[in-house]
């Protein structure tokens, strides 16, 4: 067991940021920033209904810069600039799979999302775009629902994919209706986001439960888009799923320096057949030894049949555990 508990610490350590100071925040924006929309007036508008195509780039990174201005308010007494805004995760996680070609069609049966096509098209049949929807559309919408954002909840509707529209929601009451617990987690977050009370830590509880409901049942849901990926690419999606499980029980602060930091241990590109880490001849150390770990936790979580996880969540409930982890994890990944 002492072996498990060092690879998990390995794994959370391999994400945990270098805190490194950066001059310029604004450096560390996700692609495309400044050219996406920052508020609802910037989206198409039909019938005093705000229409957003989340199927292309621009677009859907929209919310994310929507839902970071307007939450600000509410994380300046954690510290300047929005720095310290817990939900840069999402949208730099989203930046990433754009950066690193995961939102193109991985089939191949049409340009989306390729620089020969259509550059900013989100692939349908992309498994880290539908799976991303749900972290996007979700989290958004209950925004809206919440009355967060300034705009009733009949105001908004996101546009369909061209294909398997009944595999996600549109609206709040769609998706109130088709993912009602996905939906009440978010609710819950943005309830105690604009408490007077709340506090940095429980915020990250209640982001995090919001973020492993998402994906509940999610992955699965898409199973069958798995199959356009070589198995290295697959296998990674899948490990990184199984990871978020640790990250979420060990509350990792998702603020913009942290997670922009920690994403230089993700692979930069979608991984081939011939890639077998940790020998990635074009892939740093760092992201070599992220992609070795995984494969490592994936296979004890599967010969203990969960058990890693449980054990690992036990031990994060205590907040002076969670806080010597992290200490520690800096310490040896930033510091050296």
């Amino acid at each position: 067991m002492a072996f498990l508990f060092f690879w998990d610490f390995m794994l959370v350590g391999c994400f945990t940021t270098s805190l490194a100071e950066n001059s310029h925040l604004s450096d560390l924006h996700p692609p495309l920033w400044d050219e996406s929309p920052g508020q609802f007036s910037d989206f198409q508008v039909e019938n005093n209904v705000y229409l957003i195509d989340a199927w292309v780039y621009p677009e859907r990174m929209g919310m994310y810069k929507i839902l970071l201005n307007q939450t600000a308010r509410y994380f300046s007494k954690f510290g300047p600039e929005n720095e310290q805004n817990i939900l840069w995760g999402l949208c730099l996680q989203h930046g990433w799979q754009y950066n690193t070609g995961r939102l193109a069609d991985p089939s191949r049966r049409t340009s989306c999302g390729y620089e020969s096509g259509d550059p900013l098209c989100i692939s349908v049949d992309s498994w880290w775009a539908d799976v991303n929807y749900f972290l996007s559309a979700l989290p958004f919408l209950a925004a809206v629902d919440s009355g967060i954002l300034g705009v009733s909840p009949d105001q908004v509707k996101l546009l369909p994919p061209p294909k398997d529209q009944m595999k996600f929601c549109y609206d709040v009451s769609s998706c109130l209706l088709s993912f009602p617990e996905k939906m009440n987690k978010w609710n819950l977050f943005y309830q105690y986001l604009q408490s007077p009370s709340s506090n940095f830590d429980d915020l990250l509880k209640y982001l995090w439960a919001a973020h492993i409901s998402s994906l509940e049942d999610t992955c699965e849901h898409f199973e069958d888009r798995i199959v356009h990926y070589y198995k290295p690419e697959a296998e990674f999606g899948k490990n990184w799923t199984l990871a978020v499980g640790y990250l979420a029980a060990s509350r990792i602060p998702t603020t913009l320096v942290r997670v922009h930091e920690s994403q230089k241990g993700l692979p930069p590109r979608v991984l081939v057949d011939t890639d077998v880490a940790p020998f990635i001849s074009d892939l740093t150390y760092l992201q070599n030894t992220v992609l070795s770990v995984l494969d490592i936790l994936c296979s004890v979580d599967q010969m203990t049949g969960s058990l890693s996880l449980i054990i690992w969540k036990n031990a994060m409930k205590a907040q002076i555990v969670r806080k010597l982890v992290l200490d520690l994890f800096d310490y040896f990944f930033v510091t050296n």
